[in-house]
Parts: structure tokens; sequence; C-alpha cells
């Protein structure tokens, strides 16, 4: 997932020592790279892309998501400085609803970042639907795109609860 949502991004060349000789490769130019994770299960996709793109920078926005009306509740939000010449590449593992991706879009976009992709592990297509509705500009990268929401607003098949899998909690 790292690779494809990266792919476009600038490049930049590096010398290296093989074991036999030195030699120039191209990096991706991480300086101007912001991994955004939305808490607490964007932190297990977040060490994966860190090893792709080592350089970037990493910010953090915590939401949750209310039991009754299913919307998104912020309660945390830090990211780097100078966001406006910056590419921001928010990751969470789930696209359910939409409402946490389009309230951590919402919010990024106040500081006005360069571009913003969107990289989940599950979505549905009212998720996908509801972050293009709102957001047409944002690519949303996914690894698969499952059936349906069920009266839980949970992914069908889906995967359960991707914190609570990740972290081993309930």
């Amino acid at each position: 997932m790292a690779y494809e949502v990266t792919s476009d991004l600038a490049m930049q060349d590096i010398e290296i020592e093989t074991p036999l000789e030195k030699m120039t490769s191209k990096v991706i130019d991480g300086k101007k790279l912001v991994f955004v994770s939305i808490l607490r299960a964007g932190n297990g996709i977040l060490d994966g892309m860190l090893s792709v793109v080592p350089n970037a920078r990493v910010g953090h926005i915590g939401l949750y998501r209310d039991p009754k009306t299913l919307m998104a509740i912020e309660y945390y939000f830090k990211l780097p400085d100078n966001l406006n010449e910056r590419e921001v590449i928010l990751i969470d593992p789930m696209l359910a609803t939409g409402h946490s991706a389009i309230a951590a879009i919402e919010r990024i976009k106040q500081l006005r970042p360069r571009s913003i992709k969107f990289v989940c592990l599950v979505s549905c297509p009212q998720g996908i639907q509801a972050v293009h509705q709102q957001f047409p500009e944002v690519m949303i990268y996914t690894a698969a795109i499952d059936r349906q929401l069920n009266e839980k607003a949970y992914i069908l098949p889906g995967l359960g609860d991707a914190g609570d899998r990740i972290f081993g909690t309930k």
C-alpha cells in the first residue's frame, strides 16, 4: 500500500554503499511528506509506511465514533508545522461510514496541505461514496472493498473493530 500511495511522489538520488561498490539510487523524498494516523487503529499501519519512507513527518488525529450518532468526535490533534508545504497521507485501517475520514480531512484542510491522500485496508461502497461526495479530490487507496455496512455501521464481512484486533483489546 505504501508503494502505491507514494508512486507519484518526487524522488531524489542518494549514494549508497553495497557490499561490492558504491552506487547511486533513487529514494522517495520524504522531507515534504506527512503520514497522519487516525488514532488508535491507524498506528497499526504507521510503522509499515515509515519503513518505506523513514524521513516522513508524522501527525496524529484522535477520533472516536459516538455510539448513538456514529459521528466522529475529535479528542486529539497534533500535526507538523508548515503543512502548506507538505503532502499528507492519512491512514486508518477501515473506511466504513466515512465519518472519521471526513472529519480528519476537514481538520487537515484547515492547515492547507498541498494534497491529501487516504489509505485504508478495508473499505465499503458507502464509505468511499461519502468521502468522495465531500472531497472528490482526495484519492482513496484501499486493499479491499467489502460488501456493505451492517446495522451497527460495521463493514461486512470486514474485520470487526480494527483497533481492538491490532491491540488485543475489546
